[in-house]
This record gives structure tokens, sequence and C-alpha cells, in this order.
């Protein structure tokens, strides 16, 4: 799968033409959604439990899971990164 960040057009001067905010959108979804999926790692979501876990298997799937929870959360408002790094993006090399 492409690196979202690197598929972004860019117009004059490297400032992101009006039509491409779609894409900029996306590509800050995606980040927020990829640093989502870390924190939840990093907080031991998805890790198996003692007692009655779902052996090796749960813990082949559970970045799966993870990614899964971190994009949900990212395209449901998330926790405001995405809107941030939009911004920045629109706002580009301008003064």
């Amino acid at each position: 799968m492409p690196d979202p960040m690197m598929t972004v057009p860019r117009g004059i001067a490297g400032v992101p033409r009006a039509r491409d905010h779609d894409a900029l959108q996306k590509a800050s979804v995606a980040l927020e959604a990829t640093f989502l999926a870390e924190m939840l790692k990093h907080a031991g979501m998805g890790e198996a439990q003692d007692s009655f876990g779902g052996g090796i298997g749960e813990a082949q799937f559970a970045s799966f899971l993870q990614q899964e929870q971190a994009t949900a959360l990212a395209e449901a408002s998330g926790i405001g990164l995405a809107e941030s790094l939009f911004h920045a993006l629109v706002k580009g090399d301008r003064p």
C-alpha cells in the first residue's frame, strides 16, 4: 500500500491546490490512524488475556484489530490531530 503522505500532489511553490484538499484530508486521517494504532499498542489494547485468551492466533492478529480500531477512531473525528495536520498542509509555505 503506498504511503498516503507521498502521493499528495503539490501546486505552485509547494502549496496544495484547492482540488487536492480531499487527498490532504485522507492523508491526514491516515496519519492520525497510524499514530492512534501505536498508542493503542503501547496502552496494551488487544493483548491476550491470561485466562481464556485466544492463544497464539489472538496474538498474531492483535495489530490488525488495533489498526482497525485506530482507523475507526480517526474517521470519527479522532483526537483532532488529523484536523491540525490538514490545516498545516493547506497553509503550506504561505506566510
